[in-house]
């Protein structure tokens, strides 16, 4: 069974969703499960510097001189539910996700769960900045990516084709929000789902 996660790398709820869904796979006793992480972007306009946190989120959902970070309440008590904790007080930056998409891409699919967390983490608990090279390079690192060999495959955009593959093959099959879920190409679910819901799921895509 091949479960396709559609996420962007700044999505609080692709992260809750993930670890919801690898939550799930352990109760799963049935057939062997393939996880592809697929790339989407939320906001592929950001500038390749990134933007600032804070300024960019109260224009989009609050007014001069409000607080955003109450609004954030929802999700840091769904992390702590699923396990994966948040801290946006110290997220300064609204980064472009291209880079880190292309970086997960470089490493073997068993690798990419982690690899993906660790970009997550790096984000929403240590507040870096996941939108500069050398930060994810440092993130590489950790997983065997030899930094300066790492810089050349990025910087040459290896991995950018598959990238726009997955950014083309969401916006036509309609895919709007994340994270999004296909299981088998078969059945699709979306939204940070509980566990229980994609056992469900494995259930039903598993009889189509």
């Amino acid at each position: 069974m091949i479960i396709d996660i559609f996420q962007d790398t700044v999505c609080p709820w692709c992260r809750i969703g993930k670890q919801n869904l690898l939550e799930a796979l352990k109760e799963w006793k049935d057939e062997p499960v393939e996880i592809r992480y697929r790339a989407f972007q939320l906001d592929p306009t950001t500038p390749v510097e990134g933007l600032p946190f804070r300024e960019t989120m109260t224009k989009k959902f609050g007014s001069a001189g409000t607080d955003i970070l109450p609004m954030f309440g929802q999700v840091e008590q769904a992390g702590k539910a699923a396990g994966v904790p948040f801290d946006f007080s110290k997220v300064e930056y609204m980064p472009n996700t291209l880079l880190s998409h292309q970086l997960y891409s470089l490493v073997p699919r068993e690798q990419q769960a982690e690899l993906v967390e660790a970009i997550y983490k790096a984000y929403f608990e240590d507040g870096r900045n996941i939108g500069d090279i050398e930060v994810l390079l440092e993130i590489g690192e950790t997983f065997g990516l030899e930094r300066e060999s790492t810089r050349e495959r990025l910087v040459s955009k290896e991995k950018l084709p598959q990238v726009e593959k997955d950014l083309a093959f969401a916006k036509e099959v309609g895919i709007t929000g994340v994270p999004f879920f296909i299981i088998n190409n078969k059945f699709a679910l979306s939204g940070a789902q509980p566990p229980h819901v994609f056992v469900q799921a494995l259930e039903k895509a598993k009889q189509v």
